[in-house]
């Protein structure tokens, strides 16, 4: 069935194979009881620790100024590796551990209560949440289907040709839209093409590449233009602030366009090598796609209104960004008014509304909460300024990945705009000193930030590719981590010749 969850299933065995079945279950849950608990109190310990540590010393700017580590900071960071933990191992389901989150800041005094619990109901998590209702609508209406079948009797049967067309696909759609918006309109398409690849439930290679696959190249694309994620104008925002100069959309396209799509192209091939799939080909898949696309007839009412709202949506926050009149609106009302007209108009019912996959929701209301309570407590300030004085006295090349890096790190811990407006005012403070020019630093900066391949929090579509059951968290950071070096060494050549070469400052007059 397309669009279906795919989930394990247990085989029935036969008579007189139940006592070694029985003893199987019972070590296997045995060990799974041992893993969880080690886990549990892994986590728990590390919060205690930090928490009952004995104050951290200041972090000191080179202009003198001391940031000190207060008591309820020190506790967020303990928090984080708490969360950290429980969110890899999956020793509970994923958004248990966001709650989790609002909790421990209640009953240890690090935020009060109504702060952090509120955070969990942020316009940016009713973004997604009206993002994902848009997936919804376009599965069932038929339009993913639709689709799939067209872009499937294009790319052919070759399973290495159906990754790209999938993820060029995607990349595309985030020049023109968010990418939480596109990860969750491709979400059911790809469900849909995999359920064509492959009717057993149990997880397989093609599954694991083609929905991490979008994740990455969901944020691969997002850096190429402002259309593709906040992040980009809230850079630019504190890049005028400090610097006094404004970058323009089509100068950060520019310098962004290049890098993007190599990267969507190398993704391509780590994905093939990493999860190269158990089948070359699917043969007769262009004649199925062709004959399973002319079943579906003319477009009914239904698709037709499920793309006249979201398109319009679409046009009206992509105009924000060159209508001043626009400018005020914001993005999470002008797409949750596209969830209200799908009910207005019976395009989704109620039993619809019930399926909207809750536990996601929960992971970025939590992802939200700890990232904004590492950001008010201060915590994330003191990390980013004693990160970034170490490289105070090194090689400009080196200042520059230094900071990368951190953003990097940052951006998968917490929401990327957050990693942005703590690193990048301390960076542009500090790069006068090293003779670095600001402009590298802010893309070096934007493009480590687009692209959190580590964990599911780092960014929407990471979550919502979860939701396929096809991997778990763990195996997503084991895919991430080669696949952030990757992305590392491509800011690195970027920033050493190709950029110079197109005529970016990265050195101050």
């Amino acid at each position: 069935m397309l669009g279906k969850k795919f989930r394990y299933k247990s085989k029935t065995r036969g008579a007189g194979s139940s006592q070694p079945s029985d003893l199987m279950l019972r070590r296997t849950r045995k060990k799974n009881d041992w893993h969880r608990l080690i886990f549990v109190f892994l986590g728990l310990f590390f919060f205690i620790t930090v928490y009952i540590s004995p104050p951290w010393g200041d972090a000191v700017d080179p202009m003198g100024n001391h940031f000190e580590l207060t008591r309820e900071g020190k506790a967020s960071l303990g928090l984080f590796l708490l969360a950290a933990t429980w969110w890899v191992s999956e020793i509970v389901p994923i958004g248990i551990t966001s709650i989790a989150i609002g909790v421990f800041q209640a009953l240890f005094l690090i935020r009060p209560a109504q702060t952090a619990f509120t955070d969990f109901m942020d316009p940016s998590v009713w973004f997604i949440f009206g993002s994902v209702v848009i997936g919804k609508a376009f599965s069932k209406t038929g339009l993913t289907q639709r689709m799939a079948y067209k872009m499937l009797s294009i790319v052919g049967e070759k399973t290495s040709m159906i990754y790209l067309g999938c993820f060029v696909m995607t990349a595309a759609m985030t020049l023109i839209m968010a990418h939480t918006a596109v990860a969750a309109a491709v979400y059911p398409l790809l469900m849909a093409i995999y359920g064509l690849y492959s009717e057993e439930d149990k997880p397989t290679k093609f599954g694991k590449g083609l929905f991490i696959g979008m994740a990455f190249i969901a944020g691969a694309g997002s850096i190429i233009t402002l259309l593709g994620a906040a992040r980009g104008a809230v850079a630019i925002g504190f890049f005028k602030d400090i610097i006094g100069r404004e970058i323009s959309f089509f100068e950060l396209s520019y310098y962004m366009f290049p890098m993007g799509w190599l990267m969507v192209f190398l993704l391509w091939g780590f994905f093939m090598l990493a999860f190269k799939p158990e089948k070359s080909a699917i043969p007769g898949l262009r004649d199925k796609a062709k004959a399973l696309y002319s079943r579906l007839g003319k477009m009914s009412s239904s698709e037709n209104l499920t793309i006249i709202f979201v398109f319009s949506a679409i046009l009206t926050m992509s105009m924000r960004s060159f209508i001043p009149a626009l400018a005020p609106l914001n993005k999470s009302a002008i797409i949750l008014v596209t969830t209200i007209l799908f009910f207005l108009f019976k395009i989704l019912t109620i039993e619809d509304l019930e399926e909207i996959p809750w536990n996601i929701l929960l992971l970025f209301g939590g992802a939200m909460s700890i990232g904004f309570c590492l950001w008010q407590t201060g915590a994330a300030k003191w990390l980013a300024v004693n990160w970034l004085v170490m490289f105070e006295n090194a090689h400009w090349f080196i200042f520059v990945i230094g900071i990368t890096f951190f953003v990097l790190i940052m951006t998968n811990l917490i929401m990327n705009v957050a990693a942005i407006a703590i690193s990048m005012p301390v960076a542009l403070v500090i790069a006068p000193y090293l003779g670095v020019a600001p402009e590298v630093i802010l893309f070096a900066s934007l493009a480590a930030a687009g692209m959190p391949f580590l964990f599911l929090v780092g960014a929407a579509p990471n979550a919502i590719a979860y939701e396929s059951k096809q991997f778990t968290s763990g195996q997503f950071f084991m895919a991430g981590v080669p696949a952030s070096i990757m992305l590392m060494l491509v800011i690195g050549l970027f920033v050493w010749v190709i950029w110079p070469l197109m005529g970016m400052p990265v050195l101050a007059n």
